[in-house]
């Protein structure tokens, strides 16, 4: 999950992870540097080897000499540049989350539509967060120093093999034969919105669940993911490419019962609430440390229309959504949270769960799979 909102919360947890580290007195972690330009390679090492809790144990300046450098010395984290000869970052992240999984932080300057393009690819392939290059004017040891504490915190991910391929998969006869909720779980109640939250983790979560939903859904669904400004420019444009159904960023405004199908954004930067049937996009400060925020979206819902309201809470890390989460459950929705063993990173469902604020706890798979029984089975009703 990119740098941004989600991105000031790391801060703390940066923070707390370093002193941890200092703490327990544990072994450096080994880092792996992939980046083709040799000045930004050089800057990148010195950066790095200047953090006594940190190992440059290899430097490549080509996606295949990443892959081979990964599986011969398996190191702890490597940073990892989109745009490389031989074989790209993508391509590298896919290869490398396939077989030999380990936590990649991606580390771009990339702001082209079509080179954010390849760094959605690679969070959605398996890469853990991605930090902005430094543009020459921060202070001296600003972004040294953000630097460090990103590769401890993705050091720190237990990621798993996630071949890309799943992500691009044809229809799923499972589909069709998944029942929906049974009425004893899920009342006679029809539901008219969806609302999905998520953080670390979250653009393949998101292509997962939304590849799932059948054409001509009957609901809008409207998604917060914590993304930074610079790197969410074109997510939504990127999301609608994979799925079949519409994205776009909330505008403000937007009338709900005329947006069935429709998917909607928050705005890097913006709060997104639901208002008298409207989405409305507000600057309120940030909730933890995020905005835009999912307790925001979900606690709207859960004053507005929470009896017909689906609400589900993905990967993430911090605790944004579950005390929304829980007042949805409370006023009446329908709640999920994703389980721990498909997290990326299993913190803010974690925290929905401890609440009880779900009413279900789910793996990833089955999570598109329900809403999509729901979905045809509100259809259904209304015919």
């Amino acid at each position: 999950m990119l740098r941004g909102a989600r991105y000031a919360a790391r801060d703390t947890v940066w923070v707390f992870a370093i002193a941890r580290c200092g703490r327990l007195g544990m072994k450096k972690l080994r880092v792996l540097v992939v980046e083709d330009s040799a000045t930004m390679r050089a800057h990148l090492c010195d950066a790095l080897r200047s953090d006594p809790e940190l190992e440059v144990v290899a430097e490549a300046e080509d996606g295949k000499r990443a892959i081979d450098l990964c599986q011969a010395l398996r190191p702890d984290v490597m940073t990892l540049d989109m745009m490389l000869p031989v074989m790209s970052g993508v391509a590298a992240t896919e290869y490398i989350m396939a077989h030999f999984p380990t936590p990649i932080l991606i580390v771009s300057a990339s702001t082209q539509r079509g080179e954010l393009f390849r760094t959605y690819d690679a969070l959605a392939a398996g890469a853990v967060d991605v930090l902005e290059k430094p543009t020459g004017h921060e202070p001296e040891g600003v972004w040294e120093r953000k630097l460090a504490a990103a590769v401890k915190m993705v050091a720190r991910i237990k990621v798993i093999t996630h071949p890309r391929g799943r992500l691009n998969r044809g229809p799923n006869p499972r589909l069709d034969s998944l029942p929906a909720p049974s009425a004893a779980a899920t009342g006679t109640r029809q539901y008219s919105l969806v609302a999905l939250g998520a953080s670390t983790g979250g653009p393949g979560a998101l292509v997962e669940v939304l590849s799932a939903l059948p054409a001509g859904l009957p609901w809008p669904v409207l998604i917060v993911l914590h993304i930074g400004e610079l790197f969410g420019a074109a997510f939504a444009e990127w999301l609608a490419g994979l799925v079949q159904h519409p994205v776009a960023y909330a505008r403000g405004g937007e009338q709900l019962s005329a947006a069935k199908g429709c998917v909607f954004m928050a705005p890097p930067n913006r709060h997104m609430v639901v208002s008298r049937g409207r989405l409305l996009l507000n600057d309120e400060p940030p909730r933890h440390f995020c905005c835009p925020s999912v307790d925001c979206l979900f606690e709207s819902l859960a004053r507005e229309q929470a009896a017909s309201t689906i609400g589900c809470l993905l990967t993430g890390m911090g605790r944004d959504g579950a005390a929304g989460l829980l007042e949805l459950r409370r006023a009446g929705g329908l709640t999920f949270a994703q389980d721990e063993a498909s997290c990326v990173v299993y913190g803010m469902p974690r925290e929905a769960a401890l609440l009880g604020a779900a009413e279900q706890v789910l793996p990833l798979t089955e999570i598109g799979p329900r809403l999509a029984a729901l979905a045809r089975r509100s259809s259904e009703a209304r015919k």
